[in-house]
């Protein structure tokens, strides 16, 4: 039977240099309890090394956690890349890693802390995960698909780090799964403001950095279970799956 789900499919951790240290495992998941929230997906900056924290922190808990990464590409353009499980994700991270040059520098973009299910200190990542990938955005697009991903723009309203502010437009060569609108936007106000874009499907995310800021924009799926599977139907209309927007 087909029901209403609530996903936040764009939330960083404290591994994010711009994500607040408070964006631990533990306290990220209470707050998403708390806003009734179904399904969240973990998208730090060209890392997923926290990933596995939060999948354990839900674990017994009404929520599913879905991994994923949010990919600089070369151009500067922000991609979400979403994934059904660990293996494919890790995958999809140690190519960024390849392509991800420089050192991190706390002191200037923040530390990158990675963390277990418990909120304890493992280590911290001190590459430079603020920057870009050597990776062209067709590329990473490719991959993350060959990969079995999800390929979604993120936030394409925004002025920096979207596809529109970098290129001005959407080539057709993009095979994107959905285009993300950020909180600024209503989805009737996404329709009118991207006419040429209404083929794809739209959806809408937090982006939170911080914690009072998560579920402050959702999507609702209306698919039978909270699984990466029935979220590709939904994005595709597929066996009447869909986005209630």
């Amino acid at each position: 039977m087909l029901k209403t789900f609530k996903a936040d499919l764009h939330i960083h951790t404290c591994l994010s240099p711009c994500g607040d240290l408070k964006m631990t495992p533990q306290k990220i998941i209470n707050q998403v309890l708390t806003n009734n929230i179904d399904i969240i997906a973990i998208c730090d900056h060209n890392s997923a090394e926290n990933v596995p924290a939060l999948v354990k922190a839900a674990k017994g808990k009404e929520v599913v956690v879905l991994p994923g990464m949010e990919i600089c590409s070369r151009e500067e353009i922000h991609i979400l890349a979403l994934f059904e499980n660990l293996e494919t994700v890790f995958e999809m991270q140690a190519k960024v890693y390849e392509k991800l040059h420089g050192k991190n520098n706390p002191d200037v973009f923040g530390l990158q802390v990675v963390g277990n299910e418990f909120d304890e200190v493992l280590g911290f990542n001190d590459k430079l995960l603020i920057g870009a990938v050597d990776l062209a955005i067709e590329e990473i697009v490719n991959r993350v698909h060959k990969l079995g991903g999800l390929a979604i723009a993120s936030h394409i309203d925004r002025e920096s780090y979207s596809v529109i502010g970098q290129l001005g437009f959407i080539p057709i060569s993009l095979e994107f799964d959905a285009l993300e609108i950020s909180t600024r936007l209503s989805y009737a106000e996404a329709r009118k403001k991207f006419p040429e874009y209404q083929n794809y499907t739209f959806i809408q995310n937090s982006d939170a950095h911080m914690l009072d800021d998560i579920g402050k924009c959702t999507t609702e799926f209306w698919i039978e279970n909270p699984t990466f599977e029935e979220i590709r139907k939904a994005l595709k209309n597929e066996d009447d799956r869909r986005i209630n927007a």
